[in-house]
């Protein structure tokens, strides 16, 4: 096939971030995104449709697959991004100098996954204006995201033709490519003492929030190997100061690419709460929730070559690299769908300090670009 270049049309592109980063749109309030993705969808003229994610999961809107026909001589694959922010999401207002995407500094900026939707919606203009052969397109728009893959969960992966794709939403340089995520078990564990008047009984009281320190104290948190993590990242507990406090709640988190190590590292943690708890008269209760599986993906896999040689047409780097967060592929990888988290450029996400360069935006635009038509040719 004739190498075809594309020209991005920048100040288009710049425009579409900045209106979907302003749309506030955090994790179970999509809405406001669905009704402008709908408008854009339409004038594109793509067919699509929501799913009822949205009542399953206490979210205002659902899932979103939108379709673009394409040849049949050619594979469908999709793309996948996901609608949804973390907070402080109300009242984004982006500021854009020297080239650089930024929130005014009072909210995050949203480029996680914005980017990866503007990217996409730039894709799409551009196939509509010019003639490349393509096969079928299939963009997944998810809702839940942030809060342990909810939307791609409800998914019903029946619907989708294409026998492998791409998810838009990891940081990083364009070129980048994710070939392996970890599993993550989300710990819920509650330390019971016994309540007493902290001034006139303290003996009668086993002090819950006391117990659990030393349980902490005793973990193993934060990097544990080079794949493996863990973290406490919630912990609540008591009601008065005259009051020795019976309960303490924790929320914890163990991630691992090797599912051994993480279920090691789990029961680890729940021997140290039983042991440490037993000993001081008290009690713990751990409950476990495998949020999502890991994933690894074969070198060999067409996807893979797909994306390396749509990189170097795009004057990428390529880079394999493995991530310590989940994302949607989990979740496809999970369904029998071999799916690549691709880097978008976004930087600092999930902190007011969020950014992104238009050059990367650009890049992403450049990058998917040349994956479609990789995937025409077949080239590997």
């Amino acid at each position: 096939m004739e190498q075809q270049s594309v020209a991005v049309n920048e100040e288009r592109l710049r425009r579409e971030f900045i209106r979907l980063a302003e749309i506030s749109s955090p994790s179970f309030r999509e809405g406001a995104l669905r009704d402008y993705l709908s408008r854009r969808l339409t004038k594109l003229g793509l067919e699509f449709e929501e799913d009822e994610t949205g009542a399953k999961i206490g979210g205002d809107c659902g899932n979103i697959l939108a379709r673009l026909p394409g040849e049949e001589k050619y594979p469908p694959l999709f793309f996948c991004v996901h609608m949804d922010t973390v907070e402080p999401a109300t009242g984004i207002k982006v500021v854009f100098q020297d080239g650089v995407f930024r929130s005014e500094g009072n909210t995050i900026l949203g480029g996680d996954d914005k980017a990866g939707i503007a990217a996409i919606l730039e894709v799409l203009e551009l196939l509509r204006a010019t003639r490349v052969p393509h096969g079928s397109l299939e963009i997944i728009f998810t809702v839940g995201e942030e809060q342990g893959l909810l939307g791609s969960k409800n998914f019903d992966f029946s619907k989708i033709k294409a026998k492998f794709g791409y998810v838009l939403d990891s940081s990083g340089p364009p070129g980048t490519v994710i070939v392996a995520a970890p599993a993550q078990n989300k710990l819920d564990i509650t330390v019971k003492g016994r309540a007493a008047h902290a001034g006139i009984d303290p003996e009668r009281g086993i002090n819950a929030i006391q117990v659990a320190g030393q349980c902490l104290a005793q973990l193993r948190l934060g990097r544990i190997d080079a794949e493996t993590t863990a973290n406490i990242g919630i912990i609540k507990g008591g009601k008065a100061t005259n009051i020795v406090p019976d309960h303490v709640y924790i929320q914890g988190e163990v991630r691992s690419i090797d599912r051994k190590k993480m279920d090691a590292l789990t029961r680890e943690i729940i021997a140290t709460f039983t042991r440490v708890s037993e000993n001081n008269g008290a009690k713990s209760e751990v409950k476990v929730e495998l949020l999502y599986p890991e994933f690894r993906l074969d070198a060999e896999l067409p996807l893979l070559k797909y994306a390396a040689s749509a990189a170097r047409n795009a004057n990428l780097p390529v880079r394999f690299e493995r991530s310590g967060g989940g994302s949607d592929a989990n979740i496809f990888n999970a369904a029998g769908i071999p799916a690549a988290n691709l880097s978008i450029g976004m930087q600092q996400v999930h902190t007011t300090e969020e950014y992104l360069n238009l050059q990367d935006l650009v890049a992403d635009v450049r990058w998917l670009w040349e994956i479609i038509k990789a995937a025409a040719a077949g080239k590997e």
